[in-house]
């Protein structure tokens, strides 16, 4: 498994990141077979949040983790999130040292690798924010900081207060939902495309050396499911099957190393339950595509060049 530099943290992660959301109905027996099959493909990094499952995400993960004893803490990255609350967004001090100690206490682990602060909360004080960030890192319960679907202009108004470096910022990311590489490709036209929606936010992270990992992957846009074999995107399909046969892989892997292309070097984080499909997107960091072929899929999916 290829590994990159987590942005200005230097810690070694790979490109693969598990997304821990849909394991709260795994028994410990599926959670730790499925840990095991990730860990021994070289993705040792686990990404919670406190709301996944209610919390059993975490529950469950940490069960099968603890008791068993071929896996070591040290062996393995944790990253979760926190800030969500039923009916609203809170990053308040209280709030955020209290989450982050319901965390480990679900993961039964001392420390997290990384912190993200989940959404944007509109009440937001960046002087809170230091604060509980300060008192988790003097206290060795968390090591690096990042956030989670962030604008620039909200990060630099966290780093006005925050001393720790800000690593990470998951953002949504696919070949039809990449409005944050349309932007900065359909420069002073009048179309959908051109439209900012988030401050640059791919160039800022590039120029602040944060890395961005990306979610749903393979998901539509609005929500309407995944675009692999979706009869709405037949032309982006025709083409993730031509490259599948190409490099002898399935189409998911191609959707998967289209991200890993980017010199972006972001991270594509698997949301699986499916221990096949993880190992199919796995094998995305294999693949390596040539320039023209990232830019077929990506005028495949509907997107113009100008």
């Amino acid at each position: 498994m290829k590994t990159i530099e987590l942005g200005s943290s230097k810690m070694k992660v790979p490109q693969i990141i598990v997304g821990c959301m849909r394991f709260a109905d795994f028994s410990k027996e599926e959670m730790n077979h499925y840990i095991h099959t990730a860990v021994e493909n070289g993705v040792n990094f686990f990404d919670h949040a406190d709301i996944y499952g209610g919390g059993m995400s975490e529950e469950i993960f940490g069960k099968a983790f603890r008791e068993d004893a071929s896996l070591k803490r040290e062996d393995v990255i944790l990253q979760s999130k926190c800030g969500i609350r039923k009916g609203f967004y809170d990053f308040s001090k209280e709030y955020i040292l209290a989450s982050v100690d319901g965390i480990l206490k679900r993961l039964q682990t001392d420390y997290l690798d990384i912190l993200l602060l989940h959404r944007p909360d509109a009440l937001a004080d960046p002087q809170e924010v230091a604060e509980a960030f300060d008192r988790l890192e003097t206290s060795g319960k968390v090591r690096y900081f990042g956030v989670s679907n962030h604008k620039p202009m909200q990060i630099e108004l966290l780093k006005k207060c925050v001393k720790q470096e800000i690593c990470a910022n998951q953002l949504q990311f696919s070949i039809p939902v990449s409005n944050m590489v349309a932007s900065g490709m359909e420069v002073n036209m009048d179309t959908d495309g051109a439209t900012d929606r988030d401050g640059s936010v791919l160039d800022y992270c590039r120029l602040h050396d944060i890395t961005i990992q990306a979610w749903s992957p393979f998901q539509m846009p609005n929500w309407q499911g995944c675009f692999i074999g979706s009869e709405k995107y037949p032309q982006l399909n025709k083409e993730l099957t031509k490259l599948s046969d190409k490099y002898k892989v399935t189409e998911t892997t191609v959707a998967a190393a289209w991200i890993l292309r980017h010199p972006a070097k972001m991270q594509v984080i698997a949301g699986t339950a499916s221990e096949e499909r993880l190992k199919e997107i796995m094998a995305a960091a294999s693949i390596d595509l040539t320039r023209e072929e990232w830019y077929r899929l990506y005028l495949a999916a509907g997107h113009p060049l100008p």
